[in-house]
């Protein structure tokens, strides 16, 4: 374990390095080089729409290659975005074994508290959130310095029912996995794994406590407790106390200063929090539940460095908390707000096919970042430092914001009680210029992006063992109602005054404005997708005279390059971060889906909330595992059971493209035409690669996540209507 393998600190001479960085010259000349290549491409590509704007022999035909422009325009600002993380792409390496230098013995460790969120005990297990907290409070680092806060947005007393067996059990685990030097320290992945346990007794306890949990949730009620528990849960006896409204609720489970593991060693503090809830007030989600956690754990134990974890991103990687001190502690990097670790998932199947990895967003993107002010913050696996989620890094490092001093672990009195009720905030700047940030629905991105624009910076930590590990969605209505709801997020950092591309430029760089622009702005790719999946094939339909050049004519090799250039870096890319082909291809046919559902469904939630029709919600994905979707995901197939507006959208896309590709085709050959429709005819065709696991789900398929039949029957009545109007238009004009 990392603890042992310090050692001691140097007597004399010079501290060795905690961390490096490594820059990629071979890789960032390529980058640059192909950037001003491309470049001078779109520039001609865009002399060739406005010739043939200019040259228009209809006004119709005007406003269909003006349409095209219009896509091209989105697609070349997205990638001129994109060149941000392309730029300068760094990597590091720590070297926790050099601790000693800076921290000379154990009592000299800085505190540490971890906050884990949970809103729903049916969508997100409650034995999934305690391994998740009991990885952790095994990590390599001394006991009596963490402290792990449990936030239960749900307000549910079956939550605080399997913590309060946790902590019985944890009181056996966290000494067996230091006496054994156990690196897989989740207790589900140590005892599901084929190791041998030197202790069948600890399994089997491990068993009855997670049969004890499950039972209880099966019926939806506590069982019996002990004398000495029931007073745990006698908020939940008072009348009126609901999931929507409730007092807030603090429990401390395990206290450092007073509990001890089965062999009288430290063990770490464990309290569960449930803020208050009231109808009356806005409970801004997730943020909101982080703020409350802040200022809890700062009356409680205010320990310098917090961890942020989602319930079901359990730690992979016991020594990973060394790694972030590398940073945190080091003198040189005190304007560092946060340490990021990439989110990377366990039971991705072969292909990832839906692109659940997100290689680009959480591997590949933040080396780019990191060359200029640090990674954006996504919500899990982050060491922060306390004091930049209170003021500024020019302001006196020892501001915490609060004012309060530190009380016992044990005391719930009513300031702590108050720090999480609901009014609390009000008058304040909490969530505004203090705290996790609110104003968007990616808590995440907003929060990371203001904290870089008051002059932080952050740290990519992606060390070769992933240091967190989570689950992922696997069916695809899942995967594309996560997307959803990021996308809404993004817009709603769009479209105010904290557009990265004016404030996040003002206030940072012009290249992290243009990163964090790329991710804002990426909802709009909807535009392109749609147009490019539609028009040329619709104009294939109505025989129209062609959009794109003839075969023979060299603007036909512009537009190949273009295709050709923008794929084969994105390849490249993947490529040189240990990504397959297989997951490649799978990434880029979820661009296209999500372009033609998840991206266009929140530009419609989004325009909604504008006009004031509905707000939007914080819809959770369910953590819940179906063993039969479970198969078919390893298999490599995709889930279509579940009715979702999705599927409808995405197979009237797949129908019409297979119509306009067949006719197309036929009409070429007949005509001896191919060359004139050829880049119409690949583009269709290309997109109807894509989308062969639809054509599959809707006819070929027999299991039971295939595509509904009221689903399939929609889509082809929309896609028949679509192309019967564009036909009958075109007999009509002949």
């Amino acid at each position: 374990m990392w603890l042992g393998k310090m050692g001691n600190a140097p007597e004399t001479g010079k501290a060795l390095p905690l961390h490096k960085l490594d820059l990629h010259p071979p890789r960032i000349i390529f980058n640059r080089i192909h950037a001003v290549m491309y470049s001078c491409g779109i520039l001609a590509l865009f002399y060739h729409h406005i010739v043939r704007l200019w040259n228009a022999p209809t006004i119709p035909s005007f406003f269909i290659f003006l349409t095209m422009l219009v896509a091209d325009v989105v697609l070349a600002f997205m990638w001129a975005m994109n060149q941000g993380f392309r730029w300068r792409p760094v990597s590091r390496r720590e070297f926790p074994e050099n601790l000693p230098g800076v921290i000379r013995k154990e009592s000299e460790f800085p505190k540490l508290d971890v906050f884990i969120c949970t809103a729903d005990p049916y969508k997100e297990p409650p034995i999934g959130v305690v391994n998740t907290a009991l990885s952790v409070m095994a990590f390599d680092y001394p006991a009596e310095k963490v402290s792990v806060y449990v936030s239960d947005d749900g307000g549910s007393e079956l939550t605080l029912f399997a913590f309060v067996e946790a902590a019985k059990f944890a009181r056996h685990w966290l000494p067996f996995c230091k006496e054994n030097k156990i690196v897989d320290q989740c207790p589900e992945v140590y005892f599901g794994s084929n190791a041998v346990c030197p202790s069948p007794e600890l399994k089997e306890m491990y068993e009855v406590m997670k049969a004890r949990i499950e039972r209880v949730m099966e019926v939806g009620q506590m069982e019996e407790v002990c004398e000495a528990e029931e007073g745990l849960f006698k908020l939940w006896r008072v009348q009126g106390f609901t999931r929507q409204d409730h007092p807030p609720v603090i429990q401390p489970l395990l206290q450092s200063e007073k509990d001890s593991d089965v062999g009288g060693g430290k063990i770490p503090n464990l309290i569960y929090l449930s803020r208050e809830k009231s109808r009356t007030h806005h409970h801004h989600f997730k943020a909101g539940a982080l703020n409350a956690l802040l200022r809890v754990s700062g009356r409680m134990s205010d320990a310098p460095f917090i961890l942020t974890l989602d319930c079901d991103m359990y730690s992979n990687d016991p020594g990973t908390a060394l790694r972030a001190l590398c940073y945190l502690v080091d003198e040189e990097m005190q304007r560092v707000a946060y340490v990021q670790f990439p989110q990377r998932y366990r039971g991705l199947n072969k292909q990832d096919i839906y692109a659940c990895e997100h290689k680009r967003l959480f591997q590949i993107n933040p080396q780019g970042m990191d060359g200029f002010q640090g990674p954006n913050y996504v919500g899990t696996g982050c060491f922060f430092r306390r004091r930049a989620l209170y003021s500024s890094p020019s302001l006196s490092s020892g501001n915490n914001g609060n004012g309060s001093t530190v009380t016992n672990i044990g005391s719930s009195d009513e300031d702590a009680q108050h720090l999480a009720s609901c009014s609390y905030e009000d008058g304040t700047s909490w969530g505004h210029q203090v705290g996790f940030r609110y104003g968007s629905l990616v808590e995440d991105y907003f929060t990371g992006y203001r904290l870089k624009c008051e002059g932080w910076r952050s740290i990519f930590c992606n060390p070769e063992r992933p240091a967190f590990l989570g689950d992922v969605p696997i069916n695809l209505a899942d995967a594309l109602s996560q997307n959803e709801r990021w996308d809404v997020g993004l817009l709603e950092v769009t479209l105010s005054k904290y557009n990265p591309l004016v404030f996040g430029v003002k206030n940072m760089s012009l290249p992290m404005g243009m990163c964090y622009g790329h991710y804002a702005f990426s909802p709009f790719y909807a535009l392109p997708v749609i147009i490019y999946g539609l028009l040329p094939q619709i104009s294939l339909l109505a025989r129209i005279p062609p959009l794109f050049p003839k075969a023979s004519s060299p603007c036909f090799y512009l537009y190949a390059y273009l295709f050709v250039g923008a794929y084969g870096q994105d390849l490249l890319d993947f490529l040189c971060e240990r990504g397959t082909p297989q997951r490649w291809w799978s990434d880029q046919r979820m661009w296209m889906i999500r372009g033609t559902s998840s991206y266009l469904f929140a530009f419609i939630q989004f325009s909604f909330k504008l006009i004031g029709v509905s707000g939007i919600g914080f819809n959770l994905t369910t953590k819940i595992i179906d063993e039969d979707e479970r198969m078919r995901y390893d298999q490599g197939v995709f889930e279509f059971g579940a009715a979702s507006p999705y599927f409808i959208s995405m197979g009237t896309f797949a129908l019409v493209n297979i119509i306009s590709f067949t006719l197309g085709l036929v009409q070429g050959l007949l005509l001896k035409s191919i060359g004139e429709v050829l880049a119409q005819l690949l583009i269709s065709g290309f997109v109807v690669v894509n989308c062969w696991p639809i054509y599959e789900a809707m006819i070929l398929r027999t299991d039971k996540g295939r595509m509904p039949s009221r689903t399939t029957i929609l889509s082809a009545f929309m896609a028949s209507v679509l192309c019967g109007v564009v036909a009958a238009s075109a007999n009509f004009r002949t």
